[in-house]
């Protein structure tokens, strides 16, 4: 419970042993419930997470997109904070986050992971690509968008309800800030973290998945 609010981490997971105990083990202790949504790893993700005290829900097909909203269907908490299961962002910013997203009475808050500090965390290449989709975003719903592609994010569980969210893969990352952009009731805000390089094997693949959400980003505005 933090000020009142009860607090769900979810974290999808595919095959991020590695990563998974380093981030349970930095989970602040007022986090109620930490749901970690094993998406048909083929290593022990889900036996290290069990272990330390984290809730895992299995979903059986593949899929970015997939996992939160399997992980959104049975969380219990009034917000929701996602992360990635690979150690790339900083479970200790927990606090720092929901402190600005009370101060700055957000409904949603996305966690940019720009300026990078760790030169290690983030090549040129994916810099640009960020950089390319973010901008695309910020044009289409004129809405300046510092990281469209985060995957840190907190917002109130109510507003899942106005949401229709189609993605199963990555593009779902951005599909949900869209959706939170363009409610006219929702309060949508943004602050850096600091972000480090992951843990374990790389899944994005940088020139398919860009290409994709790119052109999701105009089907979503356009359709």
């Amino acid at each position: 419970m933090y000020k009142g609010l009860r607090i769900t981490v979810i974290i999808p997971c595919l095959n991020e042993e590695q990563g998974i105990e380093k981030v349970l083990r930095r989970m602040p202790e007022f986090v109620d419930e930490v749901i970690v949504v094993d998406n048909n790893s083929t290593d022990r993700t889900a036996a290290v997470a069990e272990s330390l005290g984290a809730r895992v829900i299995r979903e059986h097909v593949r899929g970015y997109g997939r996992a939160y909203k399997k992980g959104f269907s049975v969380a219990g908490g009034d917000v929701i904070i996602t992360l990635d299961g690979d150690h790339s962002y900083p479970p200790d910013a927990i606090s720092y986050l929901l402190e600005a997203f009370l101060h700055l009475e957000a409904d949603f808050l996305n966690a940019s992971r720009f300026p990078v500090r760790d030169r290690r965390a983030m090549s040129f290449k994916h810099k640009f690509g960020n950089f390319v989709l973010s901008m695309a975003m910020s044009l289409l719903y004129f809405r300046w968008v510092r990281d469209s592609q985060s995957g840190m994010w907190v917002f109130r569980r109510s507003i899942l309800a106005d949401m229709k969210l189609t993605s199963d893969g990555m593009a779902f990352s951005e599909e949900i800030k869209i959706e939170a952009l363009k409610h006219p009731g929702v309060r949508f805000n943004e602050i850096s973290i600091q972000y480090s390089s992951r843990l374990g094997e790389i899944k994005l693949n940088p020139w398919r998945d860009g290409f994709y959400n790119l052109w999701f980003l105009a089907k979503k505005r356009f359709s």
